[in-house]
């Protein structure tokens, strides 16, 4: 069976690289204008619209900063503006870790980076494109969180895990919200994807040894597995779904 989105405008955060460009290419190759947001990497960001455009879609690069509500706001205008229609689809994919930082060591900048990046960007940007799909009275909401939501992470993460945490916890009050509206709200929880700047980063070779070898379905994931779960979530075919997540993780955590 297909998919098609058709007619359907996409905006999808951090997606200059990794999962987020992989989940941008995957909704434009089923037919989805697509927002290719990016704060860093504004070559790769375009690069990716010129992938999706070059393919035979259409996306724009557009920039924001989305620890702050201006930009947010700038954002969604832009990315509407230029693809001629109110966003149908929202991927908040964007998140860091910033650093490795002890409970002992915490500080309240650190605290707010992680916080402002990973949590507040997911309630803003979804507000901002809530009364569009209200007046369509459809549209999907993905939330990326992470298999650290429900551990808490490895040394010096626990910050980003509670965000993560946050992400899912504030996914099921929003589907309730939105529910009567015809909107679904849902996330995605990616457990260890190789191929990432995330774990290029923060993750050892050891560390990504020790990881890969508890995975039951014996491989790290990639991100077109993502990719492709934010696919069906992007579709009619999660009509009935909402206020769940989705665990893409081979097994690694399993509820």
């Amino acid at each position: 069976m297909m998919i098609q989105l058709q007619g359907k405008i996409a905006l999808v955060t951090g997606a200059s690289a990794g999962i987020g460009r992989q989940i941008a290419e995957t909704l434009a190759a089923s037919g989805a204008a697509v927002a290719v947001h990016y704060r860093k990497g504004k070559e790769e960001a375009e690069a990716a619209a010129a992938s999706i455009i070059q393919a035979g879609g259409r996306a724009v690069a557009c920039y924001a900063d989305l620890t702050k509500l201006e930009d947010m706001t700038s954002l969604v205008y832009e990315a509407q503006e230029r693809l001629g229609g109110t966003v149908d689809i929202l991927v908040n994919n964007a998140g860091d870790l910033i650093k490795r930082i002890l409970n002992g060591e915490m500080t309240e900048e650190h605290y707010s980076r992680v916080m402002d990046v990973n949590f507040k960007s997911c309630v803003f940007m979804s507000k901002l494109v809530i009364s569009g799909m209200q007046s369509k009275g459809a549209g999907k909401i993905i939330h990326l969180t992470s298999v650290a939501a429900h551990d808490g992470g490895g040394p010096g993460a626990s910050i980003y895990a509670a965000s993560k945490a946050a992400v899912m916890a504030y996914a099921k009050g929003l589907a309730k919200g939105l529910a009567p509206n015809g909107i679904q709200v849902n996330c995605i929880s990616p457990g260890f994807i190789g191929r990432t700047a995330f774990h290029a980063t923060h993750t050892s070779d050891q560390g990504r040894e020790a990881t890969v070898a508890k995975i039951p379905l014996g491989r790290e994931g990639a991100p077109q597995d993502v990719a492709n779960a934010a696919l069906y979530l992007a579709s009619s075919l999660s009509d009935y779904l909402t206020g769940e997540t989705i665990e893409v993780n081979g097994g690694l955590f399993m509820r």
